[in-house]
This record gives structure tokens, sequence and C-alpha cells, in this order.
């Protein structure tokens, strides 16, 4: 089979896990609070991604050593202040205003009016979806804030991710980078712990949400970019929105107003248009 074709199949696949992983992850805040979760999800994550690539087999340049801290500390706070957002607002809402993050650091380096326009249509389904004006539906502004910074997180990912996904050894790569994410979100839960009881069903459940939401997307996606073009990777990431709306529906019953539906849709649109306007750019003459 094409490994293009294969790359596509692993991406979608992705997208599917991670968004039913963060489903199930939400279930379980009112028993553990969203930051339990996130260091549950991340640590067995960690645990599993170590086990299976072994990476104390492998010797990594030490050029790899910064882009992989930086692309560990961006994974790792983006996954906090996601899950913190998604105890406030609705999972398709948390995933779109993320959106925001790597759309606009990708459309303010451009100059083409095109675009432009891109980006007012995604600042116009921000617009539609917090509480500006009178027309917008009801949304708490702190977890809107909350998956915006997630977003900031998910475009340092992208880049630092795209950096070592280049690596001759990038499931070691992955395993690190999932510990130093694991790392950094533990002085927040400390705190919590304490308050905390350890049952052997939520423990169960967390390790799900780390082969979900963690585990098994993280690594999918290191093996696509292989073989991938970045373009149509970030295409089919425009997608996320809608696959996060479907499982907050089918798993959460959240529904979305009208209005929201086509917040997600205008900044959906501008993450594609944005990318397809990008590969025009980059294609030769």
């Amino acid at each position: 089979m094409n490994s293009k074709l294969v790359s596509f199949f692993l991406i979608i696949l992705a997208m599917i896990s991670i968004q039913f992983g963060a489903s199930v992850a939400k279930g379980l805040f009112e028993t553990t609070g969203p930051t339990i979760i996130t260091f549950l999800r991340l640590y067995t994550a960690t645990f599993l991604l170590v086990l299976f690539w072994r990476p104390w087999r492998s010797q990594l340049n030490s050029k790899w050593t910064k882009p992989l801290i930086l692309y560990g500390v961006s994974l790792g706070l983006m996954n906090l202040f996601f899950y913190w957002s998604l105890a406030r607002i609705p999972l398709g809402l948390a995933v779109a205003l993320e959106f925001i993050g790597p759309l606009s650091v990708a459309l303010l380096k451009s100059r083409r009016p095109l675009d432009f326009v891109w980006l007012f249509t995604a600042a116009a389904g921000l617009l539609l979806i917090l509480p500006f004006h009178q027309f917008s539906e009801k949304i708490d502004l702190i977890g809107a804030l909350l998956a915006l910074a997630a977003g900031g997180f998910w475009a340092a990912y992208i880049i630092f991710g795209q950096k070592v996904s280049h690596s001759e050894n990038f499931g070691a790569v992955t395993a690190y980078g999932m510990l130093i994410a694991a790392l950094v979100v533990t002085p927040f839960c400390l705190a919590e712990m304490s308050q905390f009881t350890w049952q052997p069903s939520i423990l169960l459940t967390g390790l799900a949400v780390g082969v979900l939401s963690s585990a098994l997307p993280y690594s999918l996606e290191m093996v696509a970019l292989k073989n991938f073009p970045t373009h149509l990777f970030g295409l089919l990431m425009s997608l996320e929105p809608a696959v996060a709306s479907l499982m907050g529906w089918l798993n959460l019953n959240e529904s979305l107003t009208a209005l929201q539906m086509l917040a997600i849709f205008l900044i959906m649109t501008a993450s594609a248009g944005g990318t397809l306007s990008m590969n025009y750019k980059a294609s030769p003459k």
C-alpha cells in the first residue's frame, strides 16, 4: 500500500483516538478533576511509550536535545491547559478555540491578501464563540481563554514536533518527549494528590486515556509525519474540531447551538484555507 495512503489513515485514526480519549477523560472530571487526569494520562502514556520504544537502547544526537526539551514542555502545558478548559466548556468548542493558536501563528507570517481573509474568517469564528456580544451563546470565558492558551502551546508542539520527527530514532524521541511533558505537569498535581483517593477503576481509566489520547495518537502522528506532506497533514487536522464535536455529542451528550456550529465551521474553513494557501506559496512557480 502507498506510504502516503497509510499515513492518511494513521492521521485519521490518531484524530479519532485523541478526541475519544478526551471525552473519556472529561467523564472523570467530577471524580478526579482535570489536573489529576492530565497527570494520569501523561504518566501512563510515558510508561507505555518507554516500554514499547525502549529509548535507552537508542543514542540520540545532541543536536536534538533543545528541540526535544521544548517539544516535551509544550506538549505537557498543551495537555494541562486543554484539560483545564475542557472542565468548563464543551469538547468541540475547546478544540476549535485551541485551533486558533497554530492557525494564527501560521497566517500572521504571511503577507498575501488571501491569507488575511482566512485570518479574519478564524477571527469571526472566535468572536461568535466568545461572550462579547448580544448574539453570543453563554460560555465560560475563563474556559475559552484556557483553550486559547492551549492553542499557543499546540503551535509550539507542532513546530518542535516537526523538528524532532526528523530524528532517526523517532520512537525514542516520542518517549522522551512524553516523559518531559509528564514531569512538567507534576508540580501542578502535588497539591491535589493528598486529597485524591486512588481507586483501581480510576487508575484503569487513566491508563485507557493515556493510550487513547497520548501514546497511540502521538506515535501515529510521528510515524505519519515522516511520509506525509506537512500541508496535507495540516489540512486533515482541520477536521479535528468536527471530530471533537461528534465525540462530545456521542459520549458526553454535549449539544452545540447553531451559532456555535457556525463558529466551528468558520474556524475549520480558515484552517483548511490557510493550509492550502501556504501550500500554494511553497509550490514552485
